[in-house]
C-alpha cells in the first residue's frame, strides 16, 4: 500500500509498484493534462508534474517512490497561479499545437516559486528536459518571464481582447483551454465500454509471410479478438495517390518495410493488448532488402505492378547545354540530404466506434479528415456517407500525419466488434511507422556569365521514397519545380526520380522537397560568387525573381517578394564578419494541374453562437484563426461567439492540409460564404438569422503541369518568398539567424512570428543535428532523444522581419508561410560555415571542421 497526496487529496494505491506515475494519472485517474510524448524515454518533458515542490518527469517516476509524496498536476495548481501562467503563454503566442504546453506550465510554476525573476539563461536551463517542435522556444521564454513579472506583482492577467480583424494579434483559437490541459487530444478521449488495441509489426523489411499463428495471443485473459488481413471486408490497400499501402500483410504476401502491420489485438486494456501482440508467431521467408536508392533503380521491382523508379519529373527550358558551353563560371557538385523524423510531440492515436447500426465515427488527428473518410470507407466497404470523421486538433503534424497511419486499423476493429476502440502508438512505433523527410541525392550544375548573371542550371535528383509511394512523386516534383529557387535562370534541364526501396516510407514534411534542393542551389550560388569575385548579397539581388520573370517551370510571377526580403536583411548580412545568406521560394497549393479547393459553411446557431465549418486540420499553425479572423473582418461578428468545427458530417469536402495552402483557400472560401451573411446583417441582427447556413467555396482549377504544352504555364496559384542570414560568432557558433519572410499580408503578426521562429528552429536542426539513419532496412535507433531535435539552450537567437508584397490571389494579399520558414535555413548555415572556415559541405547534417 502506498499513500500519497494528489492535488491535495489523500490517495491509497495498492497496484503494481513498478507502474509509472504517468500511466496511473492518465489511465486510472484520467488526468490528461499530463501528456505522453516519448513513451517513458524521459526525452520530451510533456509529462512534467510537481512532486514535493520539484518538477519531475512522471513517465520515469515509479509508484513505489511516492510514499507520502505531494503531487500536483495543473488541475491542482492554485487557480490564480495556473490562470496567470496560462494567460501569459496565450498572450505571448507560446501555444501553437499546445501538446507540450501543460508540461511547460508545470515546469514554469515550480521555477517561478523558487525564482520569481529568472533570466533567459536560467529559463533555458530550467526547460532543458522539454521539447517543443512548433515554436522555436522564443515565445515560451518570453511567456515565462512575463508570467514571473505578473505573479511577483500579483497582477491579474486577462487574455488579449481584439475584434478578430485581419492584422491583429488575436490569441490563438482555444489556446487557453489547450494550455491548461482542458482541451483533449485523441489519446485523452475515454468512452464507456472502450477497448484498446495494439499492433504486431513486421520483423523484417522484406520477407514473405508464410504463416501467422494467433493462438497464444487469443488465449490471453482480457483479449477480445485478434485481427489479420483476412478480416478486412473491403480494400486491402490504400494510399493518397497510389493505392499501394496494405492495411495489414496477409499470409502469402510480402512485407516491404519494418512498419508493415501483420496483425492487431483488441483487449480490455492497452497493456493486455500489447502483451498478446508479442505472442503472435509469424513464420517468414526472409529476403534481402533493397535499401540503396541507386541499386534500387535497376533492382527487381519491390512492387510487382511497377518499377522501383516509378516516377520521373523531367523538363527542359531553353538550351542549357549550348549556353553551358559558353558560360564563364560554372559551379557544380554532388549533394546529399538525410532522412529525418517529424518529431511531432503527439504520437499517433485514433478512436473509432459504431454510429447507429450501419455507420462509424472516427476521432482523428490526421491532416485530412475527408481523405480519412475516403480511405476508411474503402477498407470497410462502406459508402463514404456512412463514415463520419471528427477532427481532434492535433499535437503537431508537419506533413507526418497526411498518410493514413492507424486510423484504418482502428476503424476496422471498431466496425467488426461494434464497440469503441482506441489505438495509440508508442514513440518507438511512431518512428517506425510513419513516412519521413526524403533523403535526396542531387547532381547540380549552375552557370553565370562575367557580368554576374545566371545563365543555366542542370539538376539530376533521386529521392528515396521508401516502401510505399505516399506523396513522394509530388515531393520530387517540388524538387524539380523549385530547382532554380528564388532566381531567374533562363535555361534549365531538370530530372527528378522517385524510387522505391525497403526503407521506411518518405512523404510530406515541412518544405516538401524544397529545403533539399535549395541547399544544393545556394551552395552553388556562393561558389559562383567566389569564382567571379561577386558580392554575395548583390549577386542574389541582381538575379532575384521579379514580377514578369519565370520560375524553373516557366511560370511568370506577380507579387514577387524576393528582393524586398533581401533588402530587409542587407544590413545584417553586410555588418557581420562571418555570415551566410540564402533565399527561398515555396509554392502554395498542390497545383501542377491538380485542383486546390475549399468549402465552408457559416451556421447561425443563435445571437450568441456562430459555427464556422471547414475541412482543414488545425495542428498548431493557426488555420482556425485564419478562418475566424477572415469571418470577423468580413462581417464584424464578435470573435468570442465563433466556434470552429471540422467534422465530415458538415459535408464541406476539403483535401489534405498541405502545401501551405490552407490560409489562402479557407480565407477565400470564407469571404465568399460571408457575402450573403453581410448582406443580411445590413437589415437584421444575428438573432433573427437563427438556423440560416451560408455556404461558400473557392476553387483553383487553372494550374498546369510543369512545362506542359499550354499557352501560359501556371504551376502554382501562389508562392511565398524569403531571405535568411545566418551570423556566426568568432568561434564559428551561430549567434543569430535573421529571417525576412514575405507574407503578402500578415494575417496575424503573433502567429506569423511563431511560424517563422518554429520553422527556423526546425531548419537549424535539419542543418546541424537531425538524422534518422537506417542500415539494411532497420533503424539504427528509435529513441526520441537520438533524433537530434534542438532544445531551447541549443537554439540561436531568431530575428523575424515581416515583409508584405501583396499576392494577387490570396485573401487580402496573404501568402502561405507554414513551410517556408525552414526552407532556406540549412543553406544559409552551410554558407556561413564556409565563410568562417573555408570548408565546403555538400551533405546534411553539416559536419563541423575539427579543431586542432
Amino acid at each position: 500500500m502506498i499513500t500519497f497526496y494528489l492535488n491535495n487529496k489523500k490517495v491509497t494505491y495498492d497496484g503494481d509498484p513498478e507502474k509509472t506515475l504517468l500511466k496511473y494519472l492518465r489511465l486510472e485517474q484520467h488526468i490528461t493534462s499530463v501528456k505522453d510524448g516519448c513513451s517513458g524515454q524521459a526525452a520530451c518533458g510533456a509529462c512534467t508534474v510537481e512532486i514535493n515542490g520539484k518538477a519531475k518527469l512522471s513517465c520515469v517516476t515509479k509508484m513505489r517512490t511516492l510514499e507520502n509524496a505531494r503531487i500536483y498536476t495543473p488541475e491542482g495548481f492554485p487557480e490564480y497561479v495556473l490562470d496567470t501562467i496560462a494567460k501569459a503563454f496565450v498572450n505571448k503566442g507560446a501555444v501553437q499545437c499546445g501538446f507540450c504546453t501543460p508540461g511547460f506550465i508545470s515546469r514554469t510554476k515550480v521555477l517561478l516559486q523558487d525564482n520569481p525573476h529568472p533570466t533567459v539563461e536560467e529559463i533555458r536551463k530550467a526547460i532543458k528536459p522539454h521539447l517543443c517542435r512548433c515554436t522555436g522556444y522564443k515565445k515560451i521564454e518570453e511567456a515565462i518571464q512575463y508570467a514571473g513579472e505578473a505573479l511577483a506583482k500579483k497582477e491579474k492577467l486577462e487574455i488579449r481582447k481584439t475584434k478578430g480583424k485581419i492584422g491583429e494579434r488575436h490569441p490563438k483559437y482555444e489556446a487557453y483551454e489547450t494550455a491548461t490541459g482542458k482541451r483533449p487530444f485523441v489519446d485523452d478521449l475515454f468512452f464507456d465500454g472502450m477497448l484498446y488495441a495494439a499492433l504486431k509489426f513486421s520483423d523484417y523489411p522484406s520477407a514473405k509471410v508464410i504463416s501467422i499463428n494467433t493462438g497464444k495471443a487469443e488465449k490471453v485473459p482480457g483479449v477480445h479478438r485478434v485481427f489479420t488481413a483476412k478480416d478486412i471486408p473491403g480494400e486491402h490497400k490504400v494510399g493518397l495517390i497510389y493505392q499501394d499501402w496494405p492495411v495489414m500483410i496477409g499470409e502469402g504476401e510480402m512485407t516491404h518495410y519494418i512498419g508493415d502491420v501483420i496483425a492487431g489485438v483488441v483487449a480490455d486494456t492497452e497493456e493486455i493488448a500489447r502483451q498478446a501482440a508479442e505472442l503472435i508467431e509469424v513464420d517468414y521467408e526472409v529476403h534481402k532488402p533493397v535499401t540503396d536508392v541507386f541499386e534500387a533503380i535497376n533492382s527487381k521491382a519491390i512492387h510487382p505492378d511497377r518499377p522501383n523508379h516509378f516516377s520521373t519529373t523531367q523538363f527542359t527550358v531553353g538550351d542549357p547545354e549550348k549556353v553551358r558551353n559558353r558560360t564563364k563560371y560554372i559551379a557544380k557538385g554532388h549533394f546529399e540530404t538525410q532522412r529525418i523524423e517529424h518529431g511531432f510531440l503527439e504520437k499517433e492515436a485514433a478512436v473509432a466506434m459504431p454510429d447507429g447500426e450501419d455507420g462509424l465515427i472516427l476521432y482523428s488527428q490526421s491532416q485530412g479528415v475527408y481523405e480519412d473518410r475516403r480511405q476508411v470507407s474503402m477498407i470497410l466497404g462502406l459508402p463514404e456517407e456512412k463514415v463520419r470523421v471528427i477532427l481532434v486538433p492535433n499535437g503537431g503534424g508537419f506533413g507526418g500525419k497526411e498518410d493514413l497511419s492507424i486510423q484504418g486499423q482502428t476503424a476496422l476493429f471498431a466496425w467488426l466488434m461494434k464497440k469503441p476502440v482506441k489505438l495509440t502508438l508508442t514513440r518507438q512505433e511512431s518512428i517506425r511507422l510513419h513516412p519521413k523527410r526524403h533523403p535526396v541525392f542531387m547532381d547540380m550544375e549552375v552557370g553565370a556569365d562575367e557580368h554576374g548573371k545566371l545563365t543555366f542550371l542542370k539538376l539530376k535528383a533521386v529521392g528515396d521514397t521508401g516502401a510505399y509511394a505516399s506523396v513522394g512523386t509530388k515531393v520530387l516534383e517540388r524538387v524539380a519545380g523549385h530547382a532554380a529557387g528564388g532566381y531567374y535562370i533562363p535555361n534549365v534541364e531538370i530530372e527528378a526520380k522517385t524510387v522505391y526501396t525497403n526503407n521506411i516510407p518518405c512523404g510530406a514534411m515541412r518544405g516538401f522537397g524544397v529545403p533539399q534542393v535549395v541547399f544544393a542551389l545556394e551552395s552553388c550560388i556562393d561558389d559562383l560568387c567566389r569564382q567571379g569575385g561577386f558580392d554575395r548579397w548583390q549577386f542574389r539581388y541582381d538575379n532575384a525573381l521579379t514580377d514578369g520573370l519565370a520560375t524553373a517551370t516557366g511560370q511568370k510571377l506577380t507579387g514577387t517578394g524576393i528582393r524586398a526580403c533581401l533588402e530587409a536583411v542587407k544590413e545584417d548580412f553586410n555588418n557581420a564578419k562571418y555570415a551566410g545568406i540564402a533565399t527561398a521560394i515555396k509554392n502554395s497549393g498542390v497545383g501542377n494541374g491538380m485542383i486546390d479547393s475549399s468549402t465552408v459553411k457559416i451556421e447561425i446557431v443563435s445571437e450568441k453562437e456562430v459555427r464556422l465549418h471547414h475541412g482543414w486540420t488545425e495542428m498548431g499553425q493557426g488555420v482556425h484563426n485564419m478562418a475566424l479572423q477572415t469571418l470577423c473582418e468580413e462581417t464584424g461578428i464578435d470573435p468570442e461567439i465563433i466556434k470552429v468545427v471540422v467534422d465530415t458530417k458538415a459535408q464541406v469536402k476539403t483535401g489534405m492540409t498541405t502545401s501551405s495552402r490552407a490560409t489562402a483557400l479557407v480565407g477565400l472560401a470564407v469571404i465568399n460564404a460571408a457575402k450573403g451573411l453581410k448582406e443580411d446583417l445590413r437589415t437584421t441582427g444575428l438573432g433573427q438569422l437563427k438556423g440560416k447556413v451560408y455556404k461558400g467555396e473557392y476553387i483553383c482549377d487553372w494550374t498546369t503541369e510543369p512545362v506542359s504544352n499550354v499557352k501560359e504555364q501556371i504551376t502554382h496559384y501562389s508562392y511565398g518568398y524569403a531571405a535568411q542570414v545566418c551570423i556566426l560568432d568568432g568561434e564559428g557558433n551561430i549567434s543569430r539567424i535573421v529571417a525576412a519572410h514575405d507574407g503578402g499580408k500578415v494575417m496575424n503578426p503573433m502567429l506569423f512570428e511563431g511560424q517563422i521562429e518554429g520553422g527556423v528552429h526546425m531548419g537549424t536542426g535539419y542543418a546541424l543535428t537531425e538524422e534518422l539513419p537506417m542500415k539494411d532496412g532497420f533503424l539504427i535507433t528509435d529513441r526520441m532523444r537520438d533524433l537530434g531535435i534542438l532544445r531551447a539552450h541549443e537554439t540561436p537567437e531568431i530575428v523575424v522581419k515581416p515583409v508584405e508584397v501583396a499576392d494577387p490571389i490570396g485573401p487580402y494579399g496573404a501568402k502561405g508561410i507554414g513551410e517556408i520558414g525552414m526552407v532556406p535555413t540549412a543553406a544559409a548555415i552551410a554558407n556561413a560555415l564556409y565563410a568562417f572556415d573555408g570548408m565546403k559541405r555538400n551533405c546534411l547534417p553539416l559536419k563541423r571542421k575539427e579543431r586542432k
